[in-house]
């Protein structure tokens, strides 16, 4: 592919990571930050080193706080703030748009009070035209280890194929291998809720549970993450792929996992207030959480593992307490429906 110029918004590890990638591919690329001090500290060390201590980045990066400054002229948008800033983060860069641009969707929740996926969000502020216009990139990809070009596997998910082979070619090299997908849902729902069952391995790891607890948490969290795509009208194939069961495991068992660690220190008895207070980075599950506990509600969608970290986030329910009264639920058959 021809080099493109790129505008990543959004400054953390994975934003970095991302524009390291496209750096590196040899694209025209700039990275936004809302923080000037962060956009000054890359540009200045050509590294990122409040979020990938210890980690140069590609030459080639061009980093300002700036927002019209990043989207002048560009081609593609890549779109990876944390999910609650999206909304307000694309209608500040609303104006400074063509409406021509490809947005890559790479952030990964639900929108607390809307109940709606990234890319609908996207839809709604952009308007018109935006929905053919957006690919949704999603897997299991930890930002420091893309950053140290080891293998990953992403998916990139479009209603119009083309859009979603355009953003293929865009990142794949050697280290970095890129599959469509046509399923938009079933990818956005995988992305978002594995964060929320992340937290819950997490919970059982600092009780001290156990591999089996572990794996039981994982299976029975796909099974919920099913439930809930399949009610938006995704397939639940997609959710045996990379942006469901791949990002699922790396989430719930990976030492770089935020939500896995918050997990870990809460179920080992600290205070989630304080846990979460003393973290750098966005920690989505936590949020997510009660977006898919509402979300579920509305729809009618059993999600036990989901509600139970609900309420230890929110209801102040002791994490040994959450547990008994999760298995202390009516027995059933193994059902996914």
């Amino acid at each position: 592919m021809s080099a493109r110029s790129v505008a990543v918004l959004g400054a953390g590890s994975w934003g970095s990571a991302l524009a390291d990638t496209l750096a590196r591919n040899g694209h025209d690329v700039r990275l936004w930050a809302r923080d000037p001090e962060l956009a000054g500290a890359i540009a200045s060390s050509g590294s990122n080193e409040r979020y990938l201590p210890g980690l140069k980045l590609a030459d080639g990066i061009r980093s300002t706080s700036d927002l019209e400054d990043a989207l002048s002229d560009c081609e593609m948008v890549v779109s990876v703030c944390p999910s609650h800033a999206v909304r307000d983060v694309l209608e500040t860069a609303r104006p400074h748009l063509s409406g021509d641009e490809l947005v890559i969707s790479a952030s990964k929740g639900i929108e607390v009070g809307t109940d709606l996926r990234m890319s609908e969000v996207i839809a709604a502020v952009l308007g018109e035209g935006a929905e053919t216009r957006t690919v949704v990139l999603s897997g299991p990809s930890f930002a420091e280890e893309l950053v140290r070009a080891l293998p990953t596997a992403v998916v990139a998910a479009a209603a119009d194929e083309g859009a979603a082979e355009t953003v293929q070619g865009l990142f794949q090299n050697g280290y970095f291998r890129v599959y469509t997908q046509p399923d938009v849902a079933g990818v956005e729902v995988g992305g978002a809720l594995k964060n929320v069952i992340a937290l819950a391995a997490g919970v059982s790891d600092g009780l001290e549970l156990g591999a089996n607890a572990r794996a039981a948490l994982i299976t029975r969290g796909l099974a919920e993450i099913v439930r809930l795509a399949r009610r938006l009208g995704a397939a639940e194939t997609t959710l045996a792929g990379l942006a469901g069961l791949g990002d699922l495991v790396l989430t719930c068992t990976g030492d770089l996992s935020r939500n896995r660690s918050v997990g870990k220190r809460i179920g080992s008895g600290e205070d989630p207030e304080v846990v979460l207070g003393e973290m750098e980075q966005v920690v989505e599950g936590v949020r997510t959480a009660r977006a898919a506990y509402e979300l579920g509600g509305r729809l009618d969608v059993e999600m036990p593992i989901t509600a139970s970290i609900y309420s230890i986030l929110y209801d102040e329910i002791a994490p040994r307490e959450a547990l008994a009264r999760l298995m202390a639920r009516e027995p059933k058959p193994e059902r996914w429906s």
